[in-house]
């Protein structure tokens, strides 16, 4: 991979494309437990496609604003490796999670200007991880997962005190320019390899990893 950049791939919900996904060379790949989403999995699908996921790929269950029952289901269904918030929770709920559930808990903090950076920097401080991601429009009804870009050049040369991932809007076609922009050596994606709302497409994903190796 194109300086060791790790990719997470989200909102899976077959065995065959978590395969195309592992066998692509994603880092990561994503269960989306959000029923707003086109990507949506029942915790049952995730549970038995979870179990053949190659040893080395991580499983990330992607959250909004759970509840500790939603998240006692998951957890003890589930085999994981991280948890990931995309809601409203606040630092204090992060920590908790983190500390009932014994899991790395990724933030994601969307950026729309200037004016949410901060938001990262106080995140950093009790997450493992975060997001950064393109801010979802205040008419939209699902936080993240909408193939919009932000301006790149917000988070130019910007560093956090945990590891983070770029998120939103990325191509096999501004991957490239994504990378050169934000220096960013993780990425997440999930509309761009997909042929229709929460279907994925291998060859998608194959090109998309392509793009990323050739960067």
């Amino acid at each position: 991979m194109g300086a060791d950049i790790r990719v997470k791939i989200c909102g899976l919900r077959d065995a065959t494309n978590i395969e195309a996904a592992a066998d692509a060379g994603a880092a990561y790949i994503g269960f989306v437990f959000f029923p707003k989403s086109p990507r949506n999995i029942a915790i049952a699908d995730a549970a038995r496609f979870a179990a053949d996921v190659p040893i080395g790929v991580a499983k990330v269950a992607l959250l909004v604003d759970p509840d500790d029952a939603l998240l006692d289901a998951i957890t003890e269904a589930v085999p994981l490796e991280m948890l990931q918030l995309h809601g409203q929770e606040s630092p204090e709920r992060v920590a908790e999670i983190k500390r009932r559930y014994g899991l790395p808990v990724m933030k994601a903090v969307g950026v729309a200007g200037a004016d949410d950076l901060a938001r990262l920097d106080i995140y950093g401080k009790v997450a493992d991880q975060l997001l950064v991601d393109t801010k979802a429009p205040k008419d939209g009804d699902r936080p993240g997962g909408n193939g919009l870009t932000f301006d790149w050049s917000l988070i130019a040369g910007r560093r956090w005190p945990v590891p983070w991932m770029l998120a939103g809007g990325l191509t096999a076609n501004n991957v490239g320019e994504a990378i050169a922009v934000t220096g960013a050596r993780q990425l997440d994606l999930s509309s761009a390899v997909e042929s229709a709302p929460g279907v994925k497409d291998p060859a998608l994903i194959e090109a998309f990893m392509n793009a990323v190796r050739a960067t």
